[in-house]
């Protein structure tokens, strides 16, 4: 009597159940098990891709969110702009009719510049004005002297300010590089202070951003294969390159069971151009795949009982079958990777029905 068990392959349970319905149990061992009558239902080997993946829904957004906080109180009488790229020597905002300039470093602007003072935030002023063009006659330091005075009260009078030769707490924000505005967390005649979040910057690089469940942790390593079908209906490819952490991005809190992913697309700005960043993209995490594998349905592997054990394929020849032994593989989709010295493409095989 042929009965139907189940199996567990590549991570991926097949149910067991009950006759007709599952894997065939034989008994008996060796590569083949005699010949048998041909089953009532067949289908065929045939050599495809294996995927295992995940799907959920995904947002264009752009990478790295920081908040961008006042240093000092004040007035926002210019607010930023939401769009906007800002790079190098330009205002994000003006605080009491006074620009608040980007400037590239990695250190934070923490404290009044002045004569006299050193740091690593000098070096980084410093080498920031020789960009700007103002650096004549200084010589790039972590020392604020006589030079860098001149040299900032020349980029003052550019900017239509008092040339001081001090920059003043709050009168520069640090940032690695040209910045996104993403939100104008402060609007025009808001009055903001210390710790007041003014505006949201990110990377000018754009990214797909989508949450997972806890329970998907795997598929949000870093370089996980992923494709993206944008609003448009244009599908790319991408990697995850980093999660996100709400608290630090000044966005909502995501559900505690939920990890909020970013993936960099291939083609960089190019392939999100046009896009509508307001509607929703579709996002395929690839956790395994197979190319160009025999398969079958996982409903055709039969258990063979025995000493042997193992898995077999009811390989259909004329109006009769037999046994073949075969190892497995992946499982995706409903389908099973087999190989085996006898298994070959457009074969028939059993396969167990309701």
């Amino acid at each position: 009597m042929r009965r139907r068990t189940g199996i567990l392959t590549g991570g991926v349970a097949v149910a067991a159940v009950a006759l007709g319905a599952g894997a065939l149990a034989y008994g008996g061992s060796g590569d083949e098990e005699g010949r048998h009558r041909p089953p009532p239902s067949t289908a065929t080997i045939v050599r495809t891709d294996l995927v295992q993946s995940k799907t959920v829904d995904g947002r264009i957004d752009f990478a790295q969110r920081r908040a961008v906080k006042a240093a000092v109180q004040g007035t926002v009488t210019v607010a930023a702009r939401e769009g906007a790229t800002v790079t190098r020597g330009q205002a994000l905002y003006e605080l009491d009719d006074k620009p608040v300039t980007l400037l590239y470093g990695p250190v934070p602007a923490f404290r009044e510049m002045k004569v006299g003072a050193r740091g690593s935030d000098v070096l980084e002023l410093e080498r920031n004005l020789v960009a700007l063009g103002y650096g004549q006659g200084l010589y790039v330091d972590p020392r604020f002297d006589q030079a860098t005075e001149a040299a900032v009260k020349r980029w003052q009078r550019s900017l239509r300010r008092t040339p001081t030769g001090r920059v003043g707490k709050g009168d520069v924000v640090f940032q690695p590089e040209r910045v996104t505005v993403v939100r104008a967390d402060a609007a025009l005649a808001d009055q903001v202070g210390p710790d007041t979040a003014v505006l949201t910057v990110a990377s000018t690089r754009p990214v797909v951003r989508a949450q997972l469940d806890r329970t998907d942790a795997p598929l949000t390593a870093q370089g996980t294969k992923v494709e993206v079908t944008l609003p448009s209906g244009t599908t790319r490819r991408g990697r995850v390159t980093g999660t996100i952490q709400p608290q630090e991005s000044g966005e909502e809190a995501a559900p505690q069971d939920g990890i909020t992913v970013e993936v960099t697309l291939d083609g960089g700005a190019s392939a999100v151009s046009g896009e509508d960043a307001r509607a929703t993209a579709s996002v395929r995490f690839v956790s395994e795949s197979r190319e160009g594998v025999l398969t079958v349905p996982v409903e055709a592997v039969v258990a063979l009982r025995g000493a042997d054990g193992g898995y077999g394929l009811e390989i259909v020849e004329g109006n009769g079958s037999r046994m073949v032994r075969v190892k497995t593989g992946m499982t995706a989709d409903g389908r099973i990777e087999v190989s085996g010295p006898q298994i070959k493409e457009g074969l028939k095989v059993g396969v167990a029905t309701e």
